[in-house]
């Protein structure tokens, strides 16, 4: 689109439902409900908004302004996906979704996006906050094993690490926050770090339809009278494992599932043996299923936020954790979900 020329120009001159039961899976991930609860990390420590003169100056002011219209978009509800103050693919497609949802031309520069967001959110973009005790100390992994017979090995598929976990509570790419907290110490309770300010928990009104579109790899939700009320990047299946065709629905929703693997009714993976993987943010399925009623697929999380739209699936649908943890927590019983268009990616 047009829009996204303007974006590079710009940029180049610098300026409710039940949880689910234990579902065996078929060609794509199917997790069991877990009793735990999700892994978020409050963004409610002291914060207080950041002046233009305490952000490092490696961050140049082009990546300024496309941090500041990452978040303004992620408060809006159009995700750009993990917030890096990079121009891409998802930063894009966030720009041309909400700008199709509130009737802006397609020429329309971040400039003026960025007007038009703060208009309506007069907020900060940047705040302080400081590392709690439990942020601090986790528990946390060493590292995520590759394998899912050693995965399953484990009694939760936690963060690895302070940064790891600050970063995604924040919807942050880890390479940013070290960059506006070089000399930070995120291990320790009682440091104050810049972070972004974003939105969290539901959306304003309820969720009563999703499309997802396999050609864009993007999920949208609409309310009850059609209106666009948010859209989130995704990853869709496959070229050589597509997810679903037409109208189904939401069936169920688990928070913190857990993930079974079948080998006997999958044709990904190496493991020979029915494996449980424990719940957790890097668990295979991430932060929350939302389960569909084709059987074995649903829209889910992911271990890495910065692949989402970017590698294909094994079928279903990713969303990063913090995307998916909003969308579930905002679906309306049963609403409706439609898949249009076709894979682009094959499975790598």
């Amino acid at each position: 689109m047009l829009l996204t020329l303007v974006i590079a120009a710009t940029v180049a001159n610098a300026k409710a439902a039940t949880p689910a039961s234990a579902a065996v899976p078929a060609q794509s991930e199917a997790p069991a409900a877990a009793a735990a609860t999700p892994e978020a990390i409050s963004a409610d420590g002291s914060a207080a908004a950041v002046a233009a003169t305490d952000i490092p100056k490696s961050i140049r002011q082009t990546r300024r302004t496309l941090i500041r219209l990452q978040v303004l978009l992620d408060r809006a509800h159009f995700s750009p996906g993990v917030i890096d103050g990079r121009a891409g693919g998802n930063l894009t497609a966030a720009i041309d979704a909400y700008a199709a949802a509130n009737g802006l031309p397609a020429a329309t520069t971040p400039a003026t996006l960025i007007e038009t967001l703060t208009a309506n959110d007069a907020a900060p973009v940047m705040v302080r906050h400081t590392i709690t005790a439990e942020q601090a100390q986790g528990p946390y992994l060493d590292a995520i094993p590759k394998d899912y017979e050693d995965m399953a090995k484990l009694k939760s598929l936690a963060y690895t690490s302070p940064r790891e976990a600050l970063a995604e509570a924040f919807h942050m790419d880890e390479a940013l926050l070290v960059a506006l907290n070089p000399r930070a110490d995120f291990g320790k309770a009682g440091t104050v770090i810049i972070v972004a300010s974003v939105g969290s928990g539901k959306l304003d009104t309820a969720v009563q339809r999703l499309e997802v579109d396999k050609t864009r790899n993007r999920v949208t939700a609409f309310d009850a009278s059609g209106k666009v009320v948010a859209a989130y990047p995704a990853t869709v299946g496959s070229t050589e494992r597509p997810a679903p065709e037409g109208d189904w629905a939401v069936r169920a929703i688990a928070a913190a599932p857990t993930y079974t693997y079948d080998p006997t009714r999958l044709t990904f993976g190496k493991a020979k043996t029915k494996l449980t993987i424990a719940a957790g943010p890097n668990n295979p399925v991430g932060a929350t299923w939302i389960d569909l009623t084709k059987d074995t697929y649903g829209i889910h999380g992911t271990p890495d936020p910065r692949l989402v739209g970017k590698r294909a699936s094994n079928g279903c649908v990713r969303l990063t954790n913090w995307d998916v943890r909003q969308l579930g927590a905002s679906l309306a019983k049963g609403a409706a979900v439609t898949f249009v268009g076709v894979e682009t990616r094959a499975k790598t």
